[in-house]
């Protein structure tokens, strides 16, 4: 084979390896690169979905932000929700993660079980959700009365009305999170465990925190920063469920930027808020895998 041969074959592979990737390229660029692009231009004008034509109005859509009340209490209400649902979704998941890999009998039905939600078409799950969360003759409230107890208002109460929408999402995507645990449970090594207890950690939870925990550490990062993700794209479920009510105590932000866009018809108010959101979302998952690293970094 003569020197120039190697350099040939070389670039050769190079432009198949480059051929082969442009569908992908070109589908990501079309479906992400380019939409994000058109939403940051028409932040910065007044484009409207009822008027023809739109004119550049500069940082006017960011600066409504801080004089809108609703925009505070969309951004209020999607704090608590992921308050109640991201300790739901991590942690209980992990449990149950931890007590099925200890069964041998039945824990593949149980698997099933429990992924069958992640399998199911969250619309049609919400619709039958609210049916069963109904303050007048949902099942819930049947059980309650039979129990000697009062009726409550799942989804009409404002108090509790996050907190019944945040037990459906974690009922949505606990079995998801269970089986991310899973598999990391499973790369274990069970030596491990053994040397353990012959330096003494017999108790569960010694085993657990000296072992299961430090080395889980890659697959809780996964799981944490999905979690948060998905916590602050809650849409379809109070698009279903609630439409923002009673009196606006379950509107969360992205519910905002599309009744803004396409109620209000204010597309470009709507595309600055879906900024900021993507922003502030980046930033929060940049930071916390930066903690997380830091963290491994120095353990």
């Amino acid at each position: 084979m003569s020197p120039t041969a190697l350099p040939r074959q070389e670039g050769g592979r190079r432009r198949l390896a480059y051929l082969l990737s442009a569908p992908a390229s070109l589908l990501i660029l079309v479906i992400y690169v380019l939409p994000i692009v058109a939403v940051f231009v028409i932040s910065f004008t007044d484009y409207s979905l009822v008027y023809d034509g739109f004119n550049f109005v500069g940082l006017d859509n960011y600066r409504q932000m801080l004089t809108d009340a609703h925009f505070a209490e969309a951004l209020e209400n999607t704090l608590i929700y992921a308050a109640i649902f991201i300790p739901g979704a991590f942690f209980l998941p992990l449990l149950l993660a931890i007590a099925i890999q200890r069964r041998r009998r039945f824990r593949s039905i149980l698997e099933v079980l429990y992924f069958m939600p992640v399998t199911s078409t969250l619309t049609a799950m919400t619709l039958v959700w609210r049916a069963l969360l109904d303050g007048n003759q949902g099942a819930i409230n049947n059980m309650l009365v039979g129990l000697g107890l009062d009726k409550v208002n799942w989804l009409g109460d404002g108090d509790i009305v996050l907190i019944s929408i945040a037990m459906v999402s974690i009922w949505g995507i606990i079995g998801f999170n269970m089986v991310l645990f899973l598999a990391g449970l499973t790369a274990i090594p069970q030596n491990l465990y053994e040397a353990a207890s012959i330096d003494g950690a017999d108790h569960p939870l010694d085993r657990f925190f000296q072992v299961t925990w430090p080395l889980l550490a890659p697959t809780s990062l996964f799981v944490s920063v999905n979690t948060l993700v998905t916590a602050f794209k809650l849409f379809d479920t109070v698009a279903v469920l609630t439409h923002g009510g009673p009196d606006r105590a379950s509107e969360v932000y992205l519910y905002l930027a599309y009744l803004e866009g396409f109620e209000n018809f204010n597309m470009a108010y709507a595309c600055a808020l879906s900024l900021v959101f993507l922003a502030v979302l980046f930033l929060v998952a940049w930071l916390q895998t930066r903690l997380a690293d830091r963290r491994r970094t120095h353990a």
